[in-house]
């Protein structure tokens, strides 16, 4: 089946549900989303979204903090779009109907409410209690559905991007639909990659089930650029509980006082940084990784008992149900924590308005890599650089009338895949990945473990090879093939940079070294791409 469109996006969290609005003006929009229309890493989005709005707050300060937290890397045009554009596309969303939690002034005036996370040095966060990302998403849900150039294909996962010609050209994707098994060749004059993140990777992760990095491995198969993979953000506190998936216990509730202790009571991000448990996320989880590692401890806890109960409740309802419903009521009791992967800083190489090097592939949201975040993203950083880049991507929209339809695409060889690959054998495999890059491309790695890693994974990746090019399709087994193609992307990315910094922290290389003060960039062709010094 071939379905020819204007505007392709894969994916459907902000980034492709804001996109799509935007593109639906312009011509049809076909939205491919592998699960349901609202599952995406926007969907578990707890803290909110960072932007200036306080009489006390200013464009430099936001700036400054995001400079700060990337360690030298972020791109400095990247971060001055993000902010200084930021604040209008969050009235944006004001506009088409998110609710974001208000409070009232002493003088009776209603404002935002603004909280603080980690590495801000204001009061920056708007939030709709502690489901931000689940309330962004009901509203530019609402508006796509309601839009009749907007078509939602849910349960669909995107095989492969369709790129012909040099310089390379996207003219769109082959799509498996996972209830059916029946493949569409999906022909676009633009496509949108908004996938998401890749947390899967990894065996302890907050990220939904989806975020394999589908879209990072299919545009490095296609030869698009990749930059900062070795970046892979773990959010410090994840809720550690046998009887619960690993659930992400907000920055926000650090940010409203909660402190970090071990089992016994005392505290220690003091001793690893001046801002304490407010300290950027790759400092706590080094100092969390540090203390387990020193005490052999299982967890350490994040204590929120000195705030007044109801405004705990109030600030953070979905928090304080989840661990009520596995035994911890965290006004009275400390809630065991760990880290856990969380966010990729490095993705698909974009310029500052969403381009790509294959023409006619965009990118935005997780995916992408912006240069907004450098080594280490500032908290609530991520949903406003999904809206600003998006918008950006955007604007190119109207020239898609202009575009020449090109040639149909070759559909895809369904008849070349008729046995089912054996499932326990996928799924055993995914789980290989998922143990090796948590056992040794974690929080600190060094180069031996990163050796022993790549071994693995590309022998993971060669059979994972195999399977796809004589088995049948499933998602799991499109779902194999590019966790274990971002496995290695993030493993030689992380041997490439022979230094610690941000979130890539290497003990063979303890320190920052100016002379790797620049992307790690590559694409398909194999040697590294010319490094942007910064």
């Amino acid at each position: 089946m071939a379905i020819a469109v204007d505007f392709l996006v894969l994916g459907s969290g902000i980034a492709g549900l804001s996109y799509a609005l935007k593109a639906g003006r312009h011509g049809k929009v076909a939205l491919v989303t592998k699960k349901s229309d609202t599952e995406s890493n926007t969907n578990y989005a707890q803290g909110g979204i960072a932007s200036v709005f306080s009489d006390d707050d200013n464009f430099d300060l936001h700036v400054n903090d995001t400079h700060v937290a990337g360690a030298g890397l972020c791109h400095e045009d990247s971060v001055e779009i993000l902010v200084k554009e930021g604040p209008d596309r969050v009235r944006e969303l004001i506009d088409l109907g998110v609710r974001f939690s208000r409070e009232k002034l002493p003088s009776g005036k209603t404002v935002l409410a603004m909280g603080r996370e980690g590495g801000h040095s204001r009061r920056r966060i708007l939030h709709a209690a502690d489901l931000t990302g689940r309330e962004i998403e009901r509203a530019l849900v609402a508006q796509a559905k309601s839009c009749d150039t907007i078509r939602l294909f849910e349960h669909d996962c995107a095989i492969d991007l369709l790129v012909e010609g040099y310089p390379r050209t996207c003219k769109g994707a082959h799509v498996l639909d996972t209830e059916t098994g029946d493949v569409a060749t999906f022909h676009a004059k633009v496509t949108m990659l908004a996938t998401g993140g890749l947390g899967r990777v990894y065996r302890h992760t907050t990220n939904p089930e989806i975020a394999t990095g589908d879209g990072v491995a299919m545009a490095y198969r296609a030869g698009a650029d990749v930059g900062n993979m070795e970046f892979i953000q773990f959010h410090p506190t994840s809720l550690y509980h046998k009887d619960a998936r690993s659930f992400l216990i907000s920055e926000a509730v650090r940010g409203e006082g909660g402190l970090l202790r071990l089992k016994d009571g005392s505290t220690f991000m003091e001793r690893y940084h001046e801002m304490g448990c407010l300290a950027p996320r790759d400092i706590v989880a080094r100092a969390i990784d540090a203390e387990l590692k020193r005490t052999g401890d299982d967890c350490v806890y994040l204590d929120i008992t000195h705030l007044d109960p109801e405004r705990v409740k109030t600030r953070f309802p979905n928090i304080f149900e989840k661990c009520l419903s596995v035994g911890i009521d965290m006004t009275k009791d400390w809630i065991p924590i760990v880290p856990a992967a969380h966010y990729s800083c490095g993705g698909v190489v974009t310029d500052v308005n969403g381009k790509t090097t294959i023409d006619r592939l965009y990118a935005c949201g997780e995916v992408a890599c912006t240069g907004v975040h450098g080594a280490n993203r500032l908290a609530s950083n991520s949903l406003l650089e999904a809206l600003v880049f998006a918008h950006r991507a955007a604007a190119y929209c109207d020239s898609v009338r202009n575009m020449e339809a090109g040639t149909a695409p070759e559909e895809y060889p369904v008849a070349a895949h008729t046995e089912p690959a054996p499932t326990h054998e996928v799924l055993e495999s995914i789980e290989r990945v998922q143990n090796v890059m948590w056992r040794y491309v974690g929080i600190v790695r060094t180069t031996e473990r990163l050796h022993k890693a790549l071994d693995e994974v590309r022998d993971i990746s060669r059979r994972a090879e195999e399977l796809y090019a004589r088995r049948r399709l499933s998602a799991e087994l499109i779902e194999l093939r590019n966790l274990a193609q971002v496995a290695e992307l993030i493993v030689v990315s992380a041997l490439e940079r022979q230094e610690s910094r941000g979130l890539h922290y290497n003990l063979d290389y303890p320190g920052p070294d100016d002379a790797w003060k620049h992307d790690t960039v590559f694409n398909r062709d194999g040697a590294p791409c010319e490094p942007v010094n910064l």
